[in-house]
């Protein structure tokens, strides 16, 4: 087609975030990571008087990577992660360096779950996990309000048993 361009479809970006304790939830998480290595290093100094400059070394570069892991990847996490449900499809995007949308549409729902580790239940989140009959898996919405989480398992469930299809 010459001087004519088609019409292009955007997915618009999900419209919700996760909680906003998702970011102390990911810093918590990340902060309790961080110990191995640096428990490690503490007992690298302990048995190894010889190596000094590079035990400072290693402890430089995992406090660096640390404070990159703990102070800025759930602030950054939170800007990107985003869900919405709607009558027609779960859509997420998640990720941090890299990210990655997934749109599961309502006929391919095989089952709804809510999950809740030790620090989600502390701090009230939960996450929803939307089953579907996909090679890529299945889709999660982390880091939400417990309530909330309960809403949307009960809207996905109404909304899944309006579409009787087969989920394949």
């Amino acid at each position: 087609m010459t001087g004519m361009s088609q019409p292009r479809t955007i997915l618009a970006e999900p419209a919700w975030r996760p909680s906003p304790k998702a970011k102390l939830l990911w810093t918590a998480q990340a902060a309790l990571a961080w110990i191995i290595p640096l428990v490690v290093l503490i007992v690298w100094a302990a048995v190894d008087s010889q190596h000094r400059a590079a035990q400072l070394i290693a402890f430089v570069v995992i406090l660096v990577l640390a404070g990159l892991g703990i102070g800025v990847v759930p602030l950054w996490r939170y800007a990107v992660h985003r869900w919405e449900v709607t009558d027609e499809a779960v859509y997420t995007r998640v990720g941090w360096l890299t990210q990655e949308s997934r749109v599961a549409p309502i006929s391919r729902v095989q089952t709804v779950d809510t999950e809740r580790g030790p620090l989600e239940r502390l701090l009230g989140l939960a996450t929803v996990t939307v089953t579907t009959a996909s090679s890529a898996g299945a889709v999660q919405i982390s880091a939400l309000d417990l309530p909330v989480a309960e809403q949307t398992v009960t809207r996905l469930t109404e909304i899944a048993a309006l579409h009787r299809g087969d989920a394949t």
